[in-house]
């Protein structure tokens, strides 16, 4: 019995000595942790880019409390569901396998509805719970906190899984929420200091076009600084310009910088159905969070492969009439535009219109000048020329009746007759020099010069012109109608798939035929290539009579050679 009393005391003192060292250890463990979250704090803090401090965030989540798994999802601009998702604890692979990111449905978007932490024992047991994609790792413990900003939530933090097969407590449910605020304030600066450097970044590219725009570059020099700069800043895959087609309701690409940029130049689409027509339509800036997928805008040719978000923003101009589209696209998964990126852009877009503005102004006046210049040859072949010409033929008739060798009376009629012809052809050269632009339609020669002055802009370069005989008085309204429609499809033609850097465009009257020759230094055309608008060239040659005749010259190109007769029967 005494030494059971003796002993009692020593137990005590063992379970004293054990209690001491476990409150010991929970308060060494407890300064550790708080020591890690300060450290943790102060790397996220320490990160100004974005995408590297929303990393270092989900990274030190995971290591404060012991997670296997742990994600950070960004909420998107509705509200409603996520637009990005950063996730560690799995490989590529894995990630990979299971497929596309979550967008907050079940359990992650309860916290979305619900911005409150949330710990859960069983994950599954959970009403929101939809259960796991195929390949998904299996989760039981939760974790979710929100990640607020100024007040409002930017997202959440999700951990799942505790090594041990533990579960999270409220210690750490604590320890989390004191890094959500902690990363809230980090968002808020990287946020701030990636607006700043964005700003910077607009302002040199505005003084940058501003620089072209008073110094006279080309409207296509102008226009593609624009939309490269646009792309860059913005982070964008492709950036496209798009003008209406008057009169049809369609819009065509006129501008295309970034991948496939060739493909997509040149292509129609149409007003309805499509992001850019949207903008066009509406006058203010249209967005998509996926281009690619999204209905409302599934119309025209399939181009955005691969792309998700996207803006297009509309080219205003100072009568309130819109000249054209600029349009943005990035790659699928990409952040969608925020407010605080169009509005910049709006910016951008003000100077492209400009840029379309001084372009046609300074082109009115370049034609003004033209026809000024065309109205003084004109008088000079009409008196001097025409005038010489007439008279030198009446001298002619006058001589050939005292000439008695018929021989030489008959060669002296012939070049009276000669000298009839070329006065005839030098007034329709008048004719043509004197054409207004209220006169175009009229005009055959003018008609001509102004479609391959337009296709200056999709070959990247001026095709060659010219024009012979009497093409605006012996070529008929209806004639000339075809002529043009072929002039248009064979250019057309080059500058999207012939990738020559000369085209030569003849254009003759020939007093029985009206011929039109389209020649290209390209790649030709291949065997296997689509053929429609061949097709129809040689339809509409069928249509009056005519012929077309495509060429493959020796050397390289494609020459396309179309003819009519001027006596339509």
């Amino acid at each position: 019995m005494g030494g059971d009393k003796a002993a009692s005391p020593q137990l005590r003192l063992d379970e004293l000595l054990d209690e001491l060292q476990s409150r010991i250890d929970a308060a060494r463990g407890t300064r550790d942790r708080v020591h890690n979250l300060l450290e943790a704090v102060l790397s996220v803090g320490r990160e100004l880019d974005l995408t590297q401090a929303l990393r270092r965030i989900v990274e030190a989540a995971a290591v404060l409390v012991d997670a296997r798994y742990a994600a950070l999802g960004v909420i998107g601009p509705d509200g409603q569901s996520l637009s990005q998702f950063h996730t560690v604890g799995m490989s590529e692979e894995e990630i990979a396998e299971i497929g596309p990111y979550p967008t907050g449905k079940g359990i992650l978007g309860e916290l979305i509805r619900h911005p409150e932490p949330l710990q859960l024992a069983e994950l599954s047991a959970h009403a929101s719970s939809y259960g796991f994609p195929a390949n998904h790792p299996v989760m039981h413990t939760f974790l979710g906190v929100p990640v607020r900003i100024r007040g409002e939530v930017f997202g959440n933090l999700y951990l799942a899984e505790k090594h041990g097969g533990a579960q999270f407590d409220s210690d750490d449910e604590t320890v989390i929420t004191t890094l959500a605020v902690a990363a809230g304030v980090a968002i808020d600066n990287a946020r701030l200091y990636e607006e700043s450097q964005r700003q910077q970044r607009w302002l040199r590219a505005s003084a940058e076009i501003t620089r072209g725009l008073l110094s006279g570059s080309p409207r296509g020099e102008v226009l593609e600084l624009i939309a490269q700069r646009a792309r860059e800043i913005t982070g964008a895959e492709l950036a496209d310009v798009s003008v209406p087609l008057p009169g049809t309701g369609r819009l065509t690409v006129e501008l295309a910088v970034g991948s496939d940029a060739t493909g997509r130049l040149g292509l129609t689409v149409p007003a309805e159905g499509t992001l850019s027509g949207a903008a066009y339509t509406s006058g203010a800036p249209a967005t998509s969070t996926d281009l690619h997928t999204d209905p409302r805008f599934a119309a025209g040719p399939r181009r955005f492969d691969g792309l998700g978000p996207a803006v297009a923003v509309p080219l205003g101009a100072a009568d309130g009439q819109v000249q054209g589209v600029l349009l943005l696209a990035r790659p699928s998964g990409q952040p969608a535009f925020t407010t605080e990126e169009i509005g910049p852009l709006l910016g951008f877009a003000d100077q492209a219109a400009l840029a379309l503005e001084l372009a046609a102004r300074r082109s009115d006046a370049e034609q003004l000048a033209l026809l000024e210049d065309r109205d003084r040859i004109a008088r000079d072949l009409h008196d001097l020329a025409i005038q010489r010409l007439f008279a030198t033929g009446m001298t002619l008739q006058s001589a050939a009746r005292f000439i008695e060798h018929p021989g030489a009376a008959d060669r002296v009629v012939r070049a009276v007759g000669d000298l009839d012809e070329t006065i005839k052809i030098i007034r329709s050269t008048i004719f043509g020099l004197r054409a207004r632009d209220q006169d175009a339609t009229h005009s055959l020669r003018a008609q001509a010069a102004l479609v391959v002055g337009e296709a200056q802009e999709a070959l990247g370069f001026a095709p060659q012109l010219s024009m012979e005989g009497l093409l605006d008085t012996d070529v008929s309204a209806e004639l000339a109608e075809q002529v043009m429609a072929v002039l248009r499809e064979a250019l057309s033609n080059a500058a999207r798939h012939s990738r020559a850097d000369r085209v030569e465009v003849v254009l003759r009257a020939t007093g029985t035929d009206v011929v039109l020759v389209v020649a290209d230094n390209g790649v030709g055309i291949p065997a296997d290539g689509r053929r429609s608008g061949l097709s129809n060239l040689a339809e509409r040659a069928g249509k009056v009579g005519g012929t077309f005749e495509l060429q493959t010259p020796e050397e390289t190109g494609t020459r396309l050679v179309w003819k009519a007769p001027l006596a339509q029967t």
